[in-house]
């Protein structure tokens, strides 16, 4: 079964990460997934395409540079007998060489998708950590293919150090993952608009007409708050006196389009979730006197209770360029069947 779009790999391989332990966040700093676990110093950068090609072999090695272990993954197209994109085995000895791990994720109707792990990111057998993914992968590639990542931080030129505190700053920067590996055209959900976010949700929930930057800063705890008002890269905040900011009528579409990541910020502000909750028992209250009032004009006599009103949002004037898989974001995946080659 053929994939359309990159991003329908990201499903897949987000849990089979993610089984093995790892946090997984999407398009951090340009790669299509980073994972991370607190026993391993370096990440785990995945490049994903559709098919191995020249391309996706120069990315990863390009990611190289951050130091972290970068894996090349590719769909495994069962009805592409003989193409040169299916030549799986001399492409993961090539990877081997490389020092990439090589995955591909084979698609089914009827099943869970298969993830096939045909080359590891080479490490020394003798410095293998128990339990690691490097120890569960020399089982099966034998002695050439482990080996202690620790050493490896330890012997990084200054340059793939400070890739890789770049890589780490960013993704220790986001409350989770709101992104779609792979995912092209999209705006995506990074630290510095969640810190945007934080603000605006500031001045929404403040029950003031505006606010100071000190007062966002000692509402949210965002670092700098007045740098990022003034500079305004997205056009959220307006300056309404000396010192003094308002939210946009732009910031208030952002709180709703980026709805996912500010849930999570409101479940952690006192404020914010008070905020809301009076928002929607005003709101509760709002549709209430309508249905009651319309129930009235239609039949005095009628019981109000009786009826019932849907509200449905409007629908957006664009159509997205690609489907939805905001499903690969928060909701659990089953791990995938995984083969050793």
């Amino acid at each position: 079964m053929a994939v359309k779009y990159e991003t329908e790999l990201y499903p897949a391989l987000k849990a089979f990460w993610t089984a093995r332990g790892y946090e997984v966040k999407a398009e951090v700093r340009g790669c299509d997934l980073v994972a991370l676990r607190p026993d391993e110093p370096l990440p785990v950068i995945v490049e994903m395409k559709k098919t191995f090609t020249l391309a996706l072999l120069l990315q990863g090695l390009e990611r190289q540079r951050t130091g972290a272990a970068v894996w090349l993954a590719v769909e495994r197209n069962r009805v592409k007998k003989g193409a040169h994109n299916q030549r799986f085995g001399e492409i993961a000895d090539m990877c081997r060489r490389l020092s990439l791990g090589f995955v591909t994720v084979t698609f089914y109707k009827t099943k869970p998708p298969v993830i096939e792990v045909w080359s590891e990111v080479g490490r020394r057998p003798d410095m293998v950590e128990p339990g690691s993914f490097a120890s569960e992968a020399s089982a099966h590639y034998g002695p050439s293919s482990a080996g202690s990542a620790t050493a490896a931080a330890s012997a990084r030129p200054a340059g793939r150090r400070k890739g890789t505190a770049k890589l780490l700053k960013e993704f220790a920067g986001r409350s989770g993952d709101y992104n779609v590996g792979g995912s092209t055209q999209r705006k995506l959900v990074t630290a510095y608009r969640e810190r945007a976010l934080q603000c605006a949700l500031a001045l929404r929930c403040s029950g003031n007409p505006a606010l100071a930057p000190r007062q966002i800063g000692a509402l949210t705890g965002v670092a700098n708050p007045g740098q990022l008002l003034r500079s305004n890269y997205y056009g959220w905040f307006r300056r309404s006196g000396r010192g003094l900011y308002t939210l946009t009528p732009a910031g208030l579409a952002a709180l709703t389009e980026y709805a996912e990541a500010v849930a999570y910020w409101t479940s952690v502000f006192p404020w914010a979730a008070e905020s809301t909750a009076a928002d929607a028992r005003s709101t509760g209250e709002s549709l209430a006197a309508i249905r009651e009032t319309s129930v009235a004009a239609a039949d005095p006599e009628a019981d109000p209770d009786a009826y019932s009103f849907e509200v449905t949002p409007a629908a957006s004037e664009h159509e997205p360029q690609q489907p939805d898989f905001s499903g690969a974001r928060s909701a659990p995946h089953p791990a995938p069947e995984v083969i050793y080659r």
